[in-house]
């Protein structure tokens, strides 16, 4: 399985790095795993709904730029469907058995995601209601897919 995480801004602290990398090193030995970087539009913290809009389609369109047409994408969003661990490992256990062996899950900047990267997901995750800085998002959905392996492995891990 070809697994790829697609986030807007660069990660800047040592901590969200090295965690991402331990997780990147272990879950090299069940896929091909990429994490792919896209740059963040800058802005002001205090824009207007049309300044918004821009930003999301800038970082939007250097996302789309980086995912090719066979990929089944998962955007994260807030709105998007919850799951349990087990209902997550299931599923990309699925998305490989079913044809889908290339998967990108899509991270947004500061402002989210734009329309048209939410038009081209295949589907949508949210891991709660809560806020969380697009860095820490990377460290937890690498986690997350570990332990999806993890489990789909039969390994004690997950307990």
């Amino acid at each position: 399985m070809n697994i790829k995480v697609i986030g807007v801004g660069k990660l800047k602290q040592k901590y969200f790095k090295a965690g991402i990398a331990e997780y990147k090193k272990r879950l090299d030995k069940l896929a091909k795993v990429q994490i792919v970087e896209v740059a963040d539009e800058k802005a002001p913290e205090s824009l207007s709904a049309a300044e918004m809009a821009q930003v999301k389609e800038k970082e939007g369109s250097r996302i789309l730029g980086k995912i090719k047409d066979k990929e089944y994408v998962i955007a994260l969003a807030i709105e998007g469907k919850q799951r349990s661990s087990e209902a997550f490992a299931k599923e990309i256990a699925d998305l490989g058995t079913y044809g889908h062996p290339d998967v990108t899950f899509v991270i947004g900047g500061s402002l989210g995601l734009s329309p048209e990267v939410m038009q081209r997901a295949n589907d949508t995750l949210s891991f709660g209601k809560l806020t969380m800085p697009h860095q820490l998002m990377r460290l937890v959905l690498m986690e997350q897919i570990y332990r999806a392996f993890m489990i789909n492995i039969g390994s004690p891990y997950h307990k």
